[in-house]
């Protein structure tokens, strides 16, 4: 049996650090746990079957808004919320967008006052988050980690199956039954990302709060919806070969990991192991970087995409169609 620790023994620079860590994971849910809820919503299936889910949610404005992820509420125009403080009122669905798995609601009654939204542009692999629940009404469910991994690609399950969310955040904090839709949030207390999925043991995803998703969020405050361009592509960001990068003056480029059967990326040729260098004939080094091409003006629009298939540079084009469609 190890003996106990002994804190006169403890270095003091190492006390302190661990003290630091601790203030600041305090000082984090502090700040962010009264902005967060507790879901519960019910619909009905395509069979007339009633569906029950729950998550949580994080308020982001002064007047009652809040996001969460589209696959807690889908199928849902109602529900519940529930703050740390015992208030609870109703809820309405004010619109939800399956491929970046977000969803705004608005309360009925008061709320608490908003959490601040960060940029997950910012996030550095290695950098201290913070994520914050209300799984089942279990108000200040916080576990705190490090970013472990930006730009991952997440294919969805259920009645959204084939389809892609993209530039996911990857954490080891780890995410309790409930707790998607819950805040990520950084040292500062800003949320950079709405929790989403646990992938299995001791890996956390959350959609990144970004320009991208930005956009996303006030297509659904104003319109209820977004019209999203769809390729059915699966890929990470991969450094190039040096021979590669002096030819092309890039230096990260698309691995496709996956194609989605039947969607327009397959259409068109793409193939797994792909390189993607271009779309729309601007460098995609990321995930956001081709999302931002994929909005509602390019649907049904001719697309040029280059890769490196290989060893060689070929062009295919994809002809992106309205999510939903398929």
């Amino acid at each position: 049996m190890a003996a106990p620790l002994d804190r006169d023994r403890v270095p003091a620079d190492e006390e302190s650090a661990l003290d630091a860590y601790s203030r600041i994971v305090t000082a984090v849910a502090t700040a962010v746990t009264p902005a967060v809820a507790a879901l519960w919503v019910s619909s009905q299936d395509r069979q007339g079957r009633r569906r029950e889910a729950a998550g949580s949610a994080v308020v982001f404005t002064g007047d009652g808004f809040l996001l969460t992820n589209a696959h807690v509420v889908e199928g849902a125009s109602t529900g519940t919320a529930a703050f740390a403080d015992g208030t609870q009122t109703s809820l309405d669905v004010v619109g939800a967008d399956p491929l970046s798995d977000l969803a705004v609601l608005r309360v009925r009654g008061d709320s608490p006052p908003p959490a601040s939204l960060g940029d997950a542009a910012e996030l550095r692999v290695g950098q201290l988050i913070v994520a914050v629940g209300n799984p089942l009404g279990l108000a200040g469910s916080v576990t705190a980690g490090v970013v472990s991994a930006l730009g991952r690609s997440l294919p969805t399950r259920g009645a959204w199956a084939g389809r892609v969310i993209e530039d996911v955040i990857q954490t080891d904090a780890a995410l309790n039954p409930g707790s998607s839709g819950g805040a990520l949030a950084d040292a500062t207390g800003r949320v950079v990302g709405v929790n989403t999925a646990v992938a299995g043991a001791g890996l956390g995803l959350a959609v990144p709060i970004n320009a991208t998703t930005r956009r996303i969020i006030g297509a659904l405050l104003s319109d209820g919806r977004v019209r999203r361009a769809y390729l059915g592509l699966v890929s990470v960001p991969t450094p190039l070969p040096a021979p590669l990068a002096a030819r092309t003056g890039q230096r990260v480029g698309l691995r496709v990991a996956d194609v989605v059967a039947g969607a327009p990326a397959d259409v068109a040729g793409l193939k797994r192991g792909d390189l993607v260098l271009s779309a729309g004939r601007s460098p995609v080094s990321d995930a956001q970087s081709l999302q931002r091409l994929l909005f509602d003006d390019a649907i049904g629009r001719p697309l040029p995409v280059t890769v490196v298939r290989n060893g060689a540079m070929v062009d295919v084009i994809a002809v992106p169609i309205e999510l939903g469609e398929r």
